[in-house]
């Protein structure tokens, strides 16, 4: 019981960060009907800019508490990734939104390996340790251990996330970005500014990214240049698995492919007699994704999209 409760945990705080990197997936989708796949590339930006923030507070403000430091880390890391988002949506995006779909898809990866390379030559290709600014003493719950670095994680995840559906429900840009998703031309003849949603949800799906980024290099203390190529592949299932273009779903999505990779890797060995051990576990993600297609193509919580006039 003990080792179920602990895979849910590690599952719950794996899924998270899936999550709020499948939400940036899925707002552009929505808005747009394009797949960034750079988004991946935009984590890793993010956790490369809070180690640099870490590394100078470190430096010149040894004493300063670690959650602090960590605030300060995420909040530069933010308006980074955001500045960086818009920026791949302003030169390349911007011109093919009426091109044919390979288009857009042959530039975000050429954007993505873009990000790699300058991210390569600016923190070179090496492996870049994370400072552990948290206290290493983990907390006990139901007989399973938690860091307290998970737990701000979790912490910041859902406050992100609810957050974020506070401001697409509740505020008159969250109904443009609903209107602009529904019908872009009706939208825009009722005055939307469908650049300016775009730009406003490619800029949100950076600030997510960024928290996750530095989180996830707090989480494992590790991060390097190609870092964000299988979390944003593993982002964009979730996003799939959730119903891409719903933003509930994608919070769905990546908890559930969360839980189900912890679990998988916890129990793989004993299913499979040790013929598979847990460095197995990234399969899961994808089996998971192709299994509920299968039977539901549209996702968990995708509908029916209407067709756009």
């Amino acid at each position: 019981m003990d080792t179920l409760i602990q895979q849910i945990i590690n599952g719950l705080v794996l899924g998270s960060m899936y999550a709020l990197v499948a939400l940036g997936y899925t707002m552009v989708y929505g808005v747009l009907n394009l797949i960034n796949f750079a988004h991946g590339d935009v984590l890793m930006i993010g956790a490369m800019t809070g180690l640099t923030i870490l590394n100078l507070l470190n430096q010149y403000a040894p004493e300063m508490p670690g959650y602090i430091k960590l605030a300060i880390a995420i909040g530069g890391a933010i308006p980074v990734c955001m500045i960086v988002n818009v920026l791949i949506e302003r030169v390349a995006y911007r011109r093919l939104r009426n091109a044919p779909r390979l288009a857009p898809l042959i530039t975000a990866i050429g954007v993505s390996i873009l990000l790699q390379t300058i991210a390569m030559m600016i923190w070179t290709r090496n492996p870049l340790p994370f400072p552990q600014l948290l206290s290493p003493e983990p907390v006990m719950i139901a007989g399973a251990l938690i860091s307290q670095t998970q737990i701000l994680l979790l912490v910041l995840a859902a406050t992100s996330m609810v957050g974020l559906v506070l401001l697409v429900e509740k505020t008159k840009m969250g109904r443009a970005m609903r209107a602009t998703a529904e019908n872009p031309r009706v939208a825009g003849l009722m005055g939307v500014d469908s650049n300016k949603v775009i730009m406003l949800t490619f800029a949100l799906g950076a600030a997510l990214a960024a928290v996750a980024g530095v989180m996830w290099g707090a989480n494992y203390a590790s991060i390097q240049f190609a870092m964000g190529l299988l979390p944003g592949l593993k982002a964009f299932c979730a996003a799939v698995l959730g119903g891409i273009g719903n933003i509930y779903g994608a919070m769905i999505g990546g908890i559930v492919l969360g839980l189900v990779e912890s679990l998988g890797a916890g129990y793989i060995g004993d299913l499979t007699g040790g013929f598979l051990g847990s460095h197995y576990q990234d399969i899961f993600a994808f089996v998971v994704l192709i299994l509920v297609l299968t039977v539901r193509p549209s996702g968990i919580m995708g509908e029916r999209v209407a067709d756009r006039a």
